[in-house]
């Protein structure tokens, strides 16, 4: 496959080191999850070594257009404001959105978040929740702000009465303490992809070839068993 990086040989992505595990998380040094272990058999089939820049996901877009970065690789659910700065790699995964409470809020169904405030974090897409309710009042959290501690003590102290976002790490946070539980899960199943610098079709060709031998070959189907077993492989 002929194509070209912005520095050969290496793929540069952009990236956050906020903990959104299982996607991806950095630990001791090393950056774990289903998006990375991915992205490490996509460079060996492609024969790419990785190097990741961490930025604020609300200036991943402004950043890759600046032509110093390859590609956009973090959590990203494929939308068209989305496709206004980069082009999608086909998907690599399928999620849902979750709402997170406090364990005694009375929010248990999508009409029960009806003038309350929900917390978001700058750059992700609560997609399913704006069309279903399009009146609600978003709080979002960005910059500094824009970490899992602060987000989750927004939610302790009141500021936002639930947290709307990927499920899987809604459900993680669930898991990690007592406090808090899932109202519910919106089955929106939102594709999530690489986002490209656009102009570079030979690089979203050869990106789309290697997730495609990744998913023919089962090697997508056993990373996602080893990083998300709680959920069905989505292709």
């Amino acid at each position: 496959m002929d194509f070209t990086t912005v520095h050969p040989g290496q793929l540069s992505i952009i990236a956050s080191d906020f903990d959104a595990r299982p996607m991806s998380f950095v630990q001791d040094g090393e950056r774990l999850g289903y998006e990375p272990a991915v992205a490490r058999a996509l460079g060996e089939v492609l024969g790419l070594t990785l190097a990741w820049f961490d930025h604020p996901p609300d200036q991943f877009y402004p950043t890759l257009s600046t032509g110093d970065y390859d590609v956009v690789w973090f959590s990203q659910a494929i939308t068209q404001d989305r496709r206004a700065w980069a082009d999608f790699t086909r998907p690599y995964g399928r999620f849902d959105e979750a709402v997170l409470v406090l364990k005694a809020s009375p929010i248990r169904t999508l009409s029960d978040l009806a003038g309350k405030r929900l917390g978001t974090l700058a750059g992700s897409a609560p997609m399913a929740l704006a069309e279903a309710l399009p009146e609600l009042e978003w709080v979002c959290f960005a910059g500094a702000e824009q970490t899992l501690p602060n987000v989750l003590s927004a939610l302790s102290q009141g500021t936002v009465d639930a947290l709307v976002g990927d499920a899987l790490l809604l459900l993680t946070a669930e898991a990690d303490t007592t406090s808090l539980r899932v109202a519910f899960q919106l089955p929106s199943q939102h594709p999530f992809g690489i986002g490209v610098l656009p102009g570079n079709r030979e690089l979203l060709e050869a990106l789309n070839q290697a997730l495609n031998q990744l998913i023919v070959d089962g090697t997508l189907a056993k990373l996602w068993a080893q990083w998300i077993p709680y959920k069905p492989f989505p292709f």
